[in-house]
């Protein structure tokens, strides 16, 4: 791959999706395009770049793009905020809501592992919740990732990662050598493609956002951007959950941490009344 073509991806991640790539590692450029270019039937990854040059079609940019967004995830990763979300705040909002349901957010989904976490919380947590109803939304802007998480089929080593045996026995059935979550568990799950760069006020507010690990792979303005967008979509003693050790000091007033919860933030009222 050359490092014009390198350059050229780079460059439409960033201005399409805000996604940091770095056009010196070759070689992960390479492993994530390869499936691309052999899916739309070019010969190799360089005969694929030439076209887009030539042809800019939407649908090609699109690919290379969500190519690139592929990244880590696994199931209750951490384990802390799950727990967090579990055991502290979901009764929390089940006894401070009037009764109107909760809503719950996994923006950058992925392949599925992190909604599907938050939603065999929510049937752990059932009892307690007063009849109050949880509702939840996954997006990614990968929309194979997404077919993927709707699909609820899952290798061996996607499920030994993070889930107890207690958990996949109780959630999941053998389908051939994948694992099939439950419909139960699939159908609390409401879907969506979106691109957290652009504009989201139509998605409503929530009571809950997760977008943990996501601030990295963006370039700085965008990262800002993604943040104040969340921000103003939380109720206001809505709460956000980041990755661990994620920081925002550098980006934007619009969070405030939580003392004493790695990753969690709340609104901060003074920037919700100055936006």
């Amino acid at each position: 791959m050359k490092r014009d073509d390198a350059e050229m991806v780079a460059h439409l991640c960033e201005a399409r999706a805000g996604l940091k790539v770095d056009p010196a590692k070759i070689y992960l450029l390479e492993s994530r395009l390869a499936p691309v270019a052999r899916r739309d039937g070019f010969g190799s990854i360089e005969e694929m770049l030439l076209a887009l040059r030539t042809r800019r079609e939407e649908r090609m940019i699109w690919a290379v793009v969500e190519a690139m967004t592929m990244g880590e995830t696994s199931f209750f990763r951490d384990q802390a905020p799950f727990d967090h979300f579990r055991d502290v705040l979901l009764p929390q909002l089940a006894a401070n809501g009037e009764g109107r349901p909760i809503r719950v957010w996994s923006a950058a989904c992925g392949s599925g592992q992190e909604v599907y976490s938050l939603a065999m919380a929510v049937e752990e947590q059932r009892a307690h919740l007063s009849g109050v109803r949880v509702d939840l939304f996954a997006s990614d802007l990968n929309e194979r990732a997404l077919e993927k998480a709707q699909s609820g089929l899952y290798t061996q080593f996607e499920v030994q990662r993070g889930l107890h045996v207690r958990r996949l026995v109780q959630h999941f059935e053998k389908f051939d050598e994948m694992w099939r979550l439950s419909p139960r568990i699939r159908q609390m799950v409401r879907w969506r493609r979106t691109n957290l760069v652009s504009d989201l006020s139509t998605l409503g507010r929530f009571d809950v956002i997760f977008c943990r690990y996501l601030l990295s792979s963006l370039v700085e303005p965008m990262r800002k951007r993604v943040i104040e967008n969340l921000a103003l979509l939380l109720e206001p003693n809505g709460v956000i959950y980041l990755g661990v050790g994620e920081r925002l000091a550098e980006a934007t007033p619009a969070l405030r941490a939580v003392v004493g919860c790695d990753g969690l933030f709340r609104p901060d009222p003074a920037y919700r009344a100055a936006a």
